[in-house]
């Protein structure tokens, strides 16, 4: 199984199909999934108990569908999530569930899908226990705890500490759990999520906090989550994570519950970003090339309407150039950018939001160019921004190419508007 990605300045194709195919079957810019990347990292974490997906990386039905056919089950963050698993096919009973409910807020239809369909919730916010118990007494829960600390690529991505929102803050544990006493709600699982893009030795630290929490709930514990956080390489100095490092470490932290308990534990891990971000390619049309002081622009039918982390985050993509007929085999330094009327609607730039360069293949307008590890808060970041119709999505499977989200029109785009009278 290949597990390490590779980075190469051109490409011709994604998974045995031809990208300029695609493009002139179906325009640009779109987005592309290889489907056996994914089920390539579903296959590096089989040792966990359950894989449950965070779907908000990438939510597109057909996604959903085939990781639920990989055994995979689902998180949903919100109302519209719910809605997208059961559309694919999950449900929220069975061992693991198939759907959890996994917020630091209730809003009123989400907490409604909650007892209607008994969704089990893992709790963020010491409020949600009292929201719950009021309507669905007797509940069991999960508890999300915010260990003190936290990691991630970026600031914004770093889920844990005393800046970040999520989870109960470790040192509310016991008022968590006389709530959760007034209403007959019983405490059966602990999750942590620190951060996306986390290192392995922050992600250890968690297994220590993990510890510490379950014992201080006890022994109605049944179920522990890891979270998510597994970093992506994104360039070929990036290094690839150790999964059975992680594993071990996680496993022997189940063992000493165990021990102590008395009873078997269930290790879960919750994935995102891992599962699916190289599986994506977000492919565009270079539509203009010009030159801008010392700066030199390659301008694409693409911008942060469709591809939102490098303004969110300074995130980096690799890039590579699909040419229409042979590359002249030259480089130069250029930026990238799209065609919205905003400053910000670079590719290339870093956190901060200064532009910088990128040493790619000399190209022509009409060549195509290919942001790539795109497949996570990519398209679900999306927007209409400058009345720009949100690109199709393409699934790529045993060689074929299957249209899984059609190009909007402007008939979408304004279909939820109205002008009064």
């Amino acid at each position: 199984m290949d597990t390490q990605t590779t980075f190469s300045p051109t490409r011709t194709e994604v998974a045995g199909v031809d990208l300029q195919e695609l493009a002139a079957q179906h325009g640009t810019p779109f987005y592309c999934y290889d489907v056996s990347k994914i089920e390539e990292r579903i296959a590096d974490l089989k040792a966990f108990d359950a894989i449950r997906y965070a779907q908000k990386a990438c939510s597109n039905i057909a996604i959903l569908d085939r990781v639920r056919r990989q055994g995979v089950v689902v998180d949903a963050v919100s109302a519209g999530e719910i809605g997208r698993a059961m559309a694919a096919g999950f449900r929220p009973d069975g061992d693991p569930a198939g759907i959890v409910y996994t917020a630091d807020v209730f809003d009123a239809q989400s907490l409604d899908l909650v007892v209607k369909h008994n969704i089990p919730v893992n709790v963020g916010s010491p409020d949600m226990v009292d929201q719950l118990g009021e309507v669905a007494p007797g509940s069991e829960i999960a508890l999300r705890i915010n260990p003190g600390f936290g990691h991630g690529h970026s600031q914004k991505t770093n889920t844990g500490g005393p800046q970040s929102k999520h989870g109960i803050w470790h040192e509310q544990i016991n008022d968590v759990l006389r709530r959760a006493d007034k209403y007959g709600i019983m405490v059966t699982s602990m999750h942590m999520h620190i951060g996306s893009g986390t290192d392995i030795e922050h992600l250890a630290q968690v297994c220590g906090a993990m510890e510490s929490a379950c014992l201080e709930v006890g022994r109605t514990v049944k179920t522990i989550s890891a979270g998510g956080g597994l970093p992506v390489r994104y360039q070929e100095s990036d290094e690839s994570i150790d999964i059975d490092r992680y594993f071990g470490l996680w496993d022997q932290t189940r063992r000493n519950l165990e021990e102590k308990f008395g009873h078997s534990i269930s290790l879960e891990i919750e994935p995102g970003r891992y599962l699916v971000a190289e599986s994506g390619y977000l492919v565009a049309e270079i539509r203009a090339i010009k030159q801008m002081g010392e700066n030199t622009f390659y301008l694409l039918d693409a911008g942060f309407n469709d591809l939102a982390r490098p303004i969110l985050y300074g995130a980096y993509h690799p890039i590579s150039v699909c040419h229409r007929g042979g590359s002249t085999g030259t480089t130069q330094e250029v930026v990238v950018g799209g065609p919205l009327c905003e400053s910000g609607d670079i590719f290339t730039q870093q956190d901060g939001g200064f532009v910088a360069r990128r040493q790619l293949p000399s190209a022509s307008v009409g060549d195509l160019l290919v942001l790539e590890v795109a497949g996570a808060y990519s398209y679900a970041m999306a927007s209409n921004y400058n009345s720009k119709f949100r690109c199709p999505e393409i699934l790529i499977e045993d060689g074929t190419s299957k249209v899984i989200r059609r190009r909007e029109t402007l008939d979408d785009l304004l279909s939820l508007e109205t002008i009064p009278e």
